[in-house]
Parts: C-alpha cells; sequence; structure tokens
C-alpha cells in the first residue's frame, strides 16, 4: 500500500535531517552557525522522541543573543516541551514562564503551561492559562479541549461538555475532544450519548484504541455485552499488554454467561498485574459462579493478602463459601466486607445471594434491590430478581404528572428519569437530559416493514445554552421491541434544527444529526409481531387444512401475518355442497 504524499515529504525531512546532524561537528563547536538549522534539528529530534538531543539544539539556539524576544521565547517553549517529554518538570515551568515574560501574547505557551499544571494537580491556574490562551487566539481548539478537562476535574461537567463541543466545531475530525467529551457524557450517565461520541472518535480514527475501550464501557452501561466484546477484542488488538481491556472484557463475557472466556481474560489481567488484588477478585468469582471452588478460594485468599481492605475480595470469598455449603465461614467474610464498604453493589449483592441461598427470599430481594439503585442496569442483581420471580426490577418509581404518550409515562426513581409502558414491562427507556428542565413525551411511532420490531420515542430533553440564547433540545429513542433494549438516543431538534432519518433496507438507520454529523445505527431485521389473537387464528386454519376444510393461505401484511380465503373458496357455509354420508350395509339392505 502506498503511503500518503505528506507522509513521504515528512520522512524524507527527518531523513534529510539525520544526514545534516552526522555530518555536522560537535555542539561545542557549533556556537557560531547558524541559530535556524539548530531550531530545526532540535523540532526534528523532538519528533522522533529524542527530547535530551531536542534540548541540545534547544540550548544551542538559545545562545544566540541576537534572536529578538518573540523568537526566543518560541525557542523556550519549544524546549519546554522537550523538558516535559523527559518528566523535568521544574525545567519546564522555568522556560514557559521566561516564554510568557518575552511575549505575553504567545498562546501556546500559555496552552502548554496550562496543560503541565493541569499534569501536577493544579486545574485552577491551569483554567487561568487555558483562559488566556482563548482569548488570544479565539479558535485554538487545542486550548478548548484541555480547558475542557481542567473542568472536569474540578466537577464543572457541564462547562466541559461546551467546551469540548467548540473544540469538536472547531476541528471536526479530531478524536480527542470527541473521547473527551463522551467521557464527560458517561460522568453525567449518558450512556448513550457517550457511545455516539466514541462512536464519532474512532470513526475519526480507526485505531483509536482507548476511544474503542470508552465505548466499550458505556456499552456495559447499558447491557450491550456483545457489541462491548467486540470494541474491546479491537482495543487489545492493538495494544495486547493493555489490562483494563482485558479486565472489561472479561467482565463483559462474565455479563454474557460466557465463563470459561471471563476466566482467560481474567487470567491475563493476573499475569499482567500480579500484584493488583483485581483479577485475582474477579477470576474467584467467575470460578465460584463455575461451582470451581478450590481454585476460587486460592484466587480470593491471594486477593486478601494483596489487598486486606477490599470488601469486595471478602464478599466474593463469602458467596464461594456459600456455593461450596459452609454458610457458617461465609457468614464472617460478609461481615466483614459490609464493614469496609456496607453500601458496595458487589457487597450486597454477595450478601443477597447468601440469602438466597438460605431461603429468605423476600430478605434477598430487598437487597438486591438495593444493589441495583447503588448500580442501575446490574446484570447478576436483575438475573437473580428474575429467578425469584419479581415482575418489577425497579421500586420507588414516582410517576410524572402529565407527561406521557399512547400508553408511554415518565417516572422518576432517586433522581433518574425514565419512559415506562404497560404493554411493554420489559422495557425501560433512561431519558438523558442534555439540559434544564424535566423531560416530556412528545410521540410515539412503531415502524413498518422491515423495521416492525423497531419503535422510536421522541421527547423533550430539556433547554441548553445556544450561540444566540437558549434553545430546547429534543432526543429520539430508538427501541428494538423484540429484545426489549434501547438501541440508540440520538438528537432530533435543536432550535430550528430538526435531523434527518434514513431507513436502510440492509437494517439501518442513518441519522443526520442537528449538530452536522451523521450517525449511523444498525438495527435488526423486522419480523412481523404476531399477537396471540392471530396466532390462534393460524392455528384454527391449520387445523381446519389437515381435516379437509377449505384452504386458507397466508397473507403478509404490516401487522404480521394474517390469513385470507382464496377468492373460489369465499361463499357462505349454506351454499357450500355438503358431503354425502357413504351408505352403510344396513342402508344397502333395506333401501
Amino acid at each position: 500500500m502506498s503511503q500518503p504524499a505528506h507522509y513521504a515529504a515528512a520522512l524524507a525531512l527527518i531523513i534529510a535531517s539525520l544526514a545534516l546532524v552526522a555530518a555536522s561537528p560537535p555542539l561545542e563547536a557549533r556556537v557560531g552557525e547558524s541559530t535556524q538549522l539548530y531550531v530545526r534539528n532540535g523540532a526534528l529530534a523532538l519528533q522522533r522522541g529524542k527530547s535530551n538531543e531536542a534540548v541540545q539544539h534547544y540550548s544551542t539556539a538559545l545562545s544566540d543573543r541576537s534572536l529578538a524576544d518573540d523568537r526566543r521565547a518560541t525557542i523556550l517553549n519549544d524546549r519546554g516541551v522537550a523538558y516535559v517529554r523527559m518528566g523535568r518538570t521544574r525545567e519546564a515551568i522555568d522556560d514557559f514562564n521566561k516564554a510568557v515574560e518575552l511575549f505575553p501574547e504567545y498562546a501556546a505557551t500559555y496552552n502548554n503551561r496550562g496543560n503541565l499544571l493541569l499534569a501536577l494537580g493544579l486545574p485552577d491556574e491551569a483554567l487561568k492559562d487555558f483562559d488566556r490562551a482563548i482569548v488570544l487566539a479565539p479558535g485554538y481548539a487545542a486550548a478548548y479541549n484541555n480547558r475542557a478537562g481542567a473542568m472536569m476535574q474540578i466537577g464543572k461537567t457541564d462547562k466541559a461538555i461546551r467546551d469540548f463541543t467548540q473544540a469538536v466545531k472547531l476541528l471536526p475530525a479530531a478524536a480527542a475532544p470527541l473521547a473527551g467529551r463522551g467521557r464527560a457524557h458517561l460522568k453525567l450517565d449518558r450512556p448513550h450519548a457517550a457511545i455516539r461520541d466514541f462512536s464519532r472518535a474512532v470513526g475519526s480514527d480507526s485505531r483509536f484504541a482507548s476511544g474503542y475501550r470508552s465505548r466499550a464501557e458505556a456499552k456495559l452501561r447499558v447491557g450491550h455485552f456483545i457489541e462491548a466484546i467486540d470494541d474491546l477484542s479491537r482495543a487489545i488488538a492493538f495494544d495486547i499488554s493493555n489490562a483494563e481491556a482485558y479486565m472489561l472484557r472479561g467482565n463483559a463475557y462474565l455479563s454474557s454467561g460466557q465463563l470459561e472466556s471471563a476466566i482467560a481474560d481474567f487470567s491475563r489481567v493476573v499475569e499482567l498485574r500480579p500484584q493488583d488484588h483485581k483479577g485475582f477478585e474477579a477470576r474467584g468469582l467467575v470460578h465460584a459462579m463455575a461451582d470451581a471452588q478450590e481454585p476460587a478460594l486460592l484466587d480470593l485468599n491471594r486477593a486478601i493478602e494483596l489487598n486486606p481492605r477490599s470488601a469486595v475480595a471478602f464478599a466474593y470469598r463469602g458467596y464461594a463459601y456459600v456455593r461450596s455449603g459452609r454458610p457458617e465461614i461465609a457468614k464472617g467474610d460478609l461481615r466483614t466486607a459490609s464493614k469496609l464498604d456496607a453500601d458496595n453493589p458487589e457487597v450486597l449483592w454477595a450478601r443477597a445471594a447468601a440469602k438466597e441461598a438460605s431461603g429468605k427470599s423476600e430478605q434477598a430481594i430487598k437487597v438486591y434491590r438495593k444493589a441495583l439503585d447503588k448500580k442501575p442496569g446490574f446484570k447478576r442483581a436483575l438475573d437473580a430478581l428474575a429467578r425469584l420471580g419479581v415482575p418489577e426490577a425497579v421500586e420507588g418509581d414516582r410517576v410524572v404528572d402529565g407527561l406521557g404518550t399512547e400508553g408511554w409515562y415518565v417516572v422518576t426513581n432517586r433522581g433518574r428519569y425514565a419512559a415506562v409502558n404497560r404493554r411493554y414491562p420489559k422495557i425501560r427507556v433512561p431519558l438523558e437530559m442534555m439540559g434544564e428542565g424535566k423531560p416530556r413525551l412528545l410521540s410515539w411511532e412503531q415502524k413498518q416493514r422491515p423495521f416492525r420490531q423497531i419503535g422510536v420515542l421522541t421527547y423533550h430533553s430539556g433547554v441548553i445554552e445556544g450561540p444566540k440564547g437558549p434553545e430546547e433540545m429534543e432526543q429520539a429513542a430508538i427501541i428494538d421491541l423484540r429484545s426489549s433494549s434501547v438501541v440508540a438516543i440520538a438528537p432530533h431538534r435543536l432550535g430550528k434544527k430538526v435531523a434527518g432519518w434514513t431507513w436502510s433496507q440492509n437494517g439501518s438507520v442513518t441519522v443526520a444529526s442537528v449538530d452536522g454529523v451523521t450517525d449511523q445505527f444498525q438495527l435488526r431485521k423486522g419480523v412481523p409481531v404476531v399477537d396471540p389473537a392471530l396466532a390462534a387464528r393460524r392455528a384454527r386454519s391449520r387445523n381446519r387444512r389437515r381435516a379437509g376444510g377449505p384452504d386458507w393461505a397466508p397473507w403478509a401484511n404490516d401487522g404480521g401475518f394474517g390469513f385470507a380465503q382464496p377468492r373460489s373458496d369465499r361463499r357462505s357455509r349454506k351454499y357450500r355442497k355438503r358431503r354425502r354420508k357413504p351408505k352403510t350395509f344396513f342402508d344397502l339392505l333395506f333401501n
């Protein structure tokens, strides 16, 4: 495959610079040579990752006393970047400070110094530098992106999203601000919005490993386990030593019931991080769930040795003792886990499992629900409640008055809004709010063939601050009625801008979003939904055919499969020719 022209040009430039460096005399003897040459060689060394060599070249260039202040400031800025990469933060700060003194209008120096301050744990000081950089250069996308990172550190996530959005507008093809905004959405419990941003990020950079990993984390929150496994497999392909990716994929395998694959991934985590207790904890849990109690206890004992303060390790070991038929020993571990972290959802789940095993179903249900409250969508808790025959996994729903449409209504539970419908008891649509206000349901549409199982619920998602003042925003939730899951939540309207929807026969929908970016969501091709009455009608028809009655032919329509008689058989029963009863021997003898 041929390389792009700009890549070839850059490579040629690097080769040329190497030749120049090789032919040059030692640095001590080169003080009188052209300063521009040292600056160029310093930049090339910095590109190659040779920060120490770059510092030498920049230092030699700075020895030229004839340099103007602004030129000296730019060289100091570049040397400061080299010092940062070497981990020499004090020298870097000194260079950035000198550069600012010599050239106070150089925005890049403020941005670089702000990044260093942010890395040193000084977000408030970093914000001042980012603010100054943006004032000097209003179109500086990197400064907006970095200021958003500082906002995230001090807890101003909403403001961070605004800065990330501005950076995306300035650099639509850059993956970093999209991924940053996705992390902000995830922090605000908007996993569908996060998935959308991470998808755009990996679309801009197909080798963006952390983007795939972050998207998988968001997909795990909404229960899309198979898709999360695919994303994590891609991330691992780019970085086979990433323990976090193996940990997440192991959890995805665990949630999808693939215990052997989960054990393999957690074993890889143990290999990469032998002193980290989390890998042993996770593998021990899976062993316990697979009824392999001896290796489970070995792993969990090791986890407790590595971290005696781990509530999760004690909870999992208690669960393993319960599974092995030793409830009395389990009580001690579960009691210790509760003392260490009583509100941890994993601890609550283990306690509930112990109560369930002892026959205390009512108590187990209460604790399972408490675990769900701490961790919404907790798969093991949901499975346990379904196993115990609990029709409603969510407790504490409060109906929001006057906010319903076509059977859908809004409920609130501990600050979270959701849309529910008694017709679809397994579906719970999270109403992700993007601005101020309460959600309001606007419309419900069930699509026609071939998307008969797809529904679109549109709702008002708040008022956000736009460039010309407050703007109302609407979002649309795409729902798979067959699997009782939310496929995606996409922006539908922002102010006067309305998204364009294109439904493809290949099983996908393309949304031209209100922010000027096109998103595509893959759907499973529709299968007509057959209601019970129609199914009974179909069975009666089948029985008539078997008994020799009139033939009934299937007729496909948008509502599913119905049945209609052929035109030749559409006649009243009284006009049908009756079958003659065959004569018996008695009839022949006396008639």
